[in-house]
């Protein structure tokens, strides 16, 4: 977790040590092994940063969704209660992996909450993969969860009360929708493998936050496809016509 998220871990502390060991077993397939690697890292945990990592990998050995969740919250905690540069590129994955259980749990306004927290601190993250990958998955949670959780009542007092309010309130998409039409054209070009036009546009359009400089990576890969006028006629057309929408002004 660390190390992808841009702070390094020391390799010498026995909490990380266990825990490669336990990364280790999980690529091998021994979940029981990985279980109990992260469960004694848990148990030797010195202080708040050592227990936060070890909350991470634990929570991913969970046999219920609840305990998951009791996990991920656990690891937030304790990432809080640290406090300092060590933990600050944690708190987007933090975020996401919350917002995913509670997606599953059902409770969407929740989940949408927590995606709307990881897209204001993604920017922790620094670019390369690890960064895009965790972009793309906050900008997904909060398209799949943003309707829903227009449609429903966060607990007054809630932990992510103020964080949800207001957030798709009056079935507002929020700013990170993406015009329907792009979607429709991509997945066009998905069907006909249009690998170079994918891998252009579909960087901009997965991570897309609605940030300006998100609106001006899309529009930028979008008309530069638009420029070289590969595309059948009625593609065209409809690729101007979006770029040209007040949505990537």
């Amino acid at each position: 977790m660390a190390e992808e998220s841009g702070t390094r871990m020391d390799p010498a502390l026995p909490v990380v040590r266990l825990c490669v060991e336990g990364m280790r077993a999980e690529a091998d397939g021994r979940a029981d092994a990985a279980h109990a690697l992260f469960r004694r890292a848990w148990d030797i945990a010195a202080d708040d940063y050592e227990a936060c990592i070890a909350a991470h990998y634990l929570a991913r050995h969970q046999s219920s969704t609840e305990e998951t969740l009791r996990w991920n919250q656990e690891c937030l905690d304790r990432a809080d209660l640290v406090g300092d540069e060590r933990v600050r590129g944690f708190y987007p994955s933090l975020y996401v992996n919350i917002g995913h259980t509670y997606q599953k749990l059902g409770q969407l306004d929740l989940a949408h909450a927590c995606f709307v927290r990881a897209a204001e601190c993604v920017s922790e993250i620094p670019e390369g993969q690890y960064g895009d990958w965790n972009r793309f998955a906050v900008a997904a949670g909060l398209r799949s969860t943003a309707a829903a959780a227009a449609a429903e009542t966060v607990v007054p007092g809630s932990e992510v009360a103020v964080a949800a309010a207001g957030e798709g309130a009056g079935g507002q998409a929020g700013p990170w929708a993406v015009d329907e039409r792009i979607g429709e054209l991509l997945a066009r070009w998905c069907a006909r493998a249009e690998l170079q036009v994918l891998g252009l546009t579909l960087p901009a359009y997965l991570g897309y936050l609605g940030t300006d400089d998100d609106r001006l990576r899309l529009r930028t890969a979008l008309h530069m496809v638009h420029a070289a006028r590969r595309l059948p006629e009625d593609e065209q057309t409809a690729l101007g016509e979006v770029i040209g929408s007040a949505v990537l002004r």
